[in-house]
């Protein structure tokens, strides 16, 4: 609060963090930011209550440092270790029980939030900020930034046992999802865990996971072991928990392949603790700065290319129309396929996906060509809008958390902003802080 007393009258008030997992670029502002700087951490863990009391900045890689001991993990945990509970309760957070649990703001029971109006208010589902409650999830920093959360917490097994089951069509992997999701098992074996990779055309996996106590020789993707390549080398595997729950961290996905990490002689001079999705994000920053790799490209005459790092979540039943679209139009591999279902049976107000059904995250991150003399370029999203049109036209729903190209007035149906705006209005009735459609797509 005293930080925010020191931004100046009309300036935007911003978190002064340096590590994100955005993957939209802001502009940059000389005024100083909210200091964070103490609310990185786990205030307490009730491992009879299974709840934890959180910082809003704490990383989930430190909540489940401390959650395990006490044989309990958060409901969701998102698969990249320095997203922070506040980042995933008011923008994007998703994981392979998401098909049982929903998603990581469906499972906190009250949090702290300091307002664009400078005060700290508690939100719980019924009490005098139940207005906050309800719309903070995806409303990425709009309304306030959380300080504290209070989240229910699940039991956990040792080890997580996987079963990596291959399709070569995806309309029948879309089926399978729908009878997991309705019987929580496949084959009579129990899911508790589930996701899969499409690796091209007619070679997709799902895997599908189930808690285990036995011993047994457990997988090792930190070291020279690639995991998902794993998923299509082998039909089971064993993971320990914390294993399992940061499986695609080391390597960023597939995405550390573009850095040369996943060559075997690269690998192995590049230091464990250093394999990391933070250190990948930060040389992605650097690229960014410097445009050393763009510059060489354009020496060799390559064409200029498209960043196309989304997240879209598609109803089940179109999932197989959409890949196919996709990969006729955009062509990217592999693609993530996380299935998901609202864990309660009431829309939330700021995240337009129906309750009561089936969808399909279909995550892809890297960048296309562009065509030459097409008239397009890369900042005018060419390849990114026609995602999000396909996205619409099959029913489904984008994060926010990168690159955003829609006009005001389709963003706000999407996205719901005239609920938004009654709810800040009453939080931040003096603008401090950046809207919505501003934040998502234009940038500021």
């Amino acid at each position: 609060m005293a930080s925010y007393r020191e931004i100046p009258p009309g300036e935007p008030v911003r978190l002064a963090k340096r590590t994100s997992n955005l993957f939209r670029p802001r502009t940059p502002v000389s005024a100083p930011g909210l200091d964070v700087s103490g609310l990185g951490g786990v205030i307490a863990v009730d491992p009879q209550r299974r709840t934890a009391d959180v910082q809003g900045m704490c990383t989930y890689e430190d909540l489940v440092a401390a959650t395990l001991p006490h044989g309990l993990m958060p409901l969701v945990v998102p698969q990249l270790r320095t997203i922070t509970l506040g980042g995933a309760v008011s923008g994007l957070g998703i994981e392979s029980t998401s098909f049982r649990d929903g998603l990581p703001h469906e499972s906190v029971l009250e949090l702290d939030v300091l307002t664009g109006a400078g005060d700290i208010v508690t939100a719980t589902p019924g009490g005098e900020h139940a207005d906050l409650f309800e719309t903070f999830p995806n409303s990425y920093g709009t309304l306030g930034y959380a300080t504290r959360i209070r989240i229910e917490l699940a039991p956990v097994r040792r080890n997580v046992a996987l079963r990596h089951v291959g399709f070569d069509d995806p309309a029948l992997l879309a089926k399978a999802v729908e009878q997991i999701v309705a019987d929580g098992s496949y084959e009579g074996e129990a899911v508790d865990f589930l996701d899969g990779v499409a690796f091209e055309p007619g070679r997709a996996f799902l895997t599908l996971g189930r808690w285990s106590s036995g011993a047994g020789s457990t997988s090792d993707y930190t070291g020279q072991a690639i995991y998902y390549r794993s998923i299509a080398e082998r039909d089971t595997d064993l993971l320990t928990v914390h294993d399992y729950l940061w499986r695609w961290d080391t390597d960023w996905f597939w995405c550390s392949r573009a850095f040369g990490a996943q060559h075997p002689v690269v690998r192995r001079l590049w230091p464990r603790r250093y394999r990391r999705s933070d250190v990948y994000y930060r040389l992605i920053g650097l690229e960014n700065r410097y445009q050393a790799a763009a510059r060489i490209d354009r020496r060799r005459g390559r064409p200029e290319r498209e960043r196309v790092v989304q997240d879209v979540e598609i109803p089940v039943e179109r999932l197989a129309s959409f890949l196919d679209w996709f990969d006729a139009e955009v062509g990217m591999r592999p693609v993530w396929l996380c299935p998901l279902r609202l864990r309660r049976s009431e829309a939330w107000p700021l995240y337009p996906i129906a309750p009561g059904t089936t969808y399909v995250n279909v995550g892809f991150w890297g960048t296309v060509p562009i065509a030459p003399g097409g008239g397009d370029d890369a900042d005018d999203g060419p390849t990114n809008r026609r995602i999000e049109a396909a996205v619409a036209e099959h029913d489904g729903h984008k994060s926010l958390y990168s690159d955003a190209y829609y006009d005001r007035a389709t963003f706000d149906r999407l996205y719901n902003v005239s609920a938004l705006e009654i709810v800040k209005e009453r939080y931040d009735p003096g603008s401090r802080l950046t809207g919505l459609y501003e934040k998502a797509v234009r940038r500021r």
